[in-house]
C-alpha cells in the first residue's frame, strides 16, 4: 500500500525525477539489494529480454527480470537523463548529477525524499523494498526456491524470513476457504 503511494509520486518531469522512479521501478521490479543496483552497468542490461546481470554478495553473479513498468522508466532515463548525467562517460546506470555513479547513501536519501513526497510516516528503505518483492512474489504463488533464485541467496533458511508476512495471507486464505466449506453444508 505505502510503496503504491511511492509509486503515485514518481514522475519524469525533471532528469532527476526519471532516475528516482527508475530507482524505485528497479528495486521493486527485481529484488535487488541498493549495493547492487548501484553497481549494475548499462551493458549489462539486455532490454530485448528485459533482463539485468547483477553482481551480488561474494561476486555471485545472477539474472534479474524486470517488468513493462520498468522496461518504460528505463528506456525514458537512457533516452534522456542518462544522457544528462553521464558527463565522464560512465559505464554505469544509475548516475548522480556529476556524472559519477550513485552511492547506496544517496539511493536512500531519495526514497526518503520519496516518501515524504507520498506524506508518509513511515521508514521505507532499499531492503524493505526488497522484503516487499519477495513477500510479493510469494503472495502470487511463486515457490521459495524461485524467490532464492531471484534474491541471490545462498540458503534456502536466509529466504524463509519472507514467509512470516505471507503466513498471515495464507491463515487468511485457510479461513475463507473453510466458510466457503462450512456455508455448502447447509445445502
Amino acid at each position: 500500500k505505502e510503496l503504491n503511494k511511492i509509486f503515485s509520486v514518481c514522475s519524469e518531469n525533471t532528469p532527476s525525477d526519471e532516475r528516482d522512479t527508475l530507482i524505485i521501478e528497479l528495486l521493486y521490479a527485481t529484488g535487488v539489494r541498493v549495493s547492487e543496483l548501484v553497481n549494475i552497468k548499462v551493458k549489462d542490461i539486455d532490454r530485448t529480454n528485459k533482463s539485468i546481470k547483477v553482481l551480488g554478495k561474494g561476486d555471485k553473479e545472477r539474472i534479474v527480470l524486470y517488468n513493462n513498468h520498468t522496461s518504460r522508466a528505463l528506456d525514458i532515463y537512457l533516452n534522456d537523463a542518462y544522457h544528462i548525467f553521464n558527463k565522464k562517460n560512465s559505464e554505469y546506470l544509475i548516475l548522480n548529477h556529476n556524472g559519477g555513479k550513485l552511492s547506496d547513501r544517496y539511493v536512500r536519501m531519495i526514497i526518503d525524499k520519496l516518501v515524504r513526497k507520498a506524506n508518509l510516516d513511515i521508514k521505507i528503505s532499499p531492503h524493505t523494498i526488497r522484503h516487499t518483492f519477495a513477500t510479493d512474489m510469494l503472495n502470487n504463488g511463486a515457490d521459495l526456491r524461485s524467490i532464492q533464485v531471484m534474491l541471490g541467496h545462498s540458503n534456502l533458511s536466509t529466504t524463509q524470513i519472507y514467509t512470516n508476512v505471507s503466513n498471515e495471507v495464507l491463515k487468511e486464505e485457510i479461513l475463507m476457504n473453510f466458510k466457503y466449506l462450512m456455508s455448502l453444508k447447509k445445502y
